[in-house]
């Protein structure tokens, strides 16, 4: 099993920043790919940013220049930079990772949720 522990969210005026952080442990060696999701209050959960063993990366069309998806093997530890923020990236924040062989994020199986963390972005 993969646990995925999320931390560094927050409340932050817009057009500032937050970094989140997301540690793997357990049976990580079964990843070879993880993201970034965000649910927002009545929307579904969408898909943000991915960054896959290889270090190819992904974004969300909204989040584009703003945020940087990036990984640390060494301490087992994905990140999430947040610049720019605006208001309508409120949401709660999910580190999700996955195993499989598809060039498609969401193609992989999906083996583990963090537990979320609330970022709210105030006008």
């Amino acid at each position: 099993q993969v646990q995925l522990v999320e931390s560094g969210g927050g409340l932050v005026q817009a057009g500032g920043s937050l970094r989140l952080s997301c540690a793997a442990s357990g049976s990580i060696f079964s990843i070879n790919a993880m993201g970034w999701y965000r649910q927002a209050p009545g929307k579904q959960r969408e898909l943000v940013a991915a960054i896959t063993s290889g270090g190819s990366t992904n974004y969300a069309d909204s989040v584009k220049g703003r945020f940087t998806i990036s990984r640390d093997n060494a301490k087992n530890t994905m990140y999430l930079q947040m610049n720019s923020l605006k208001p309508e990236d409120t949401a709660v924040y999910y580190c999700n990772a996955r195993k499989g062989t598809s060039s498609w994020y969401t193609g992989r199986a999906s083996v583990s949720w963090g537990q979320g963390t609330q970022d709210t972005v105030s006008s």
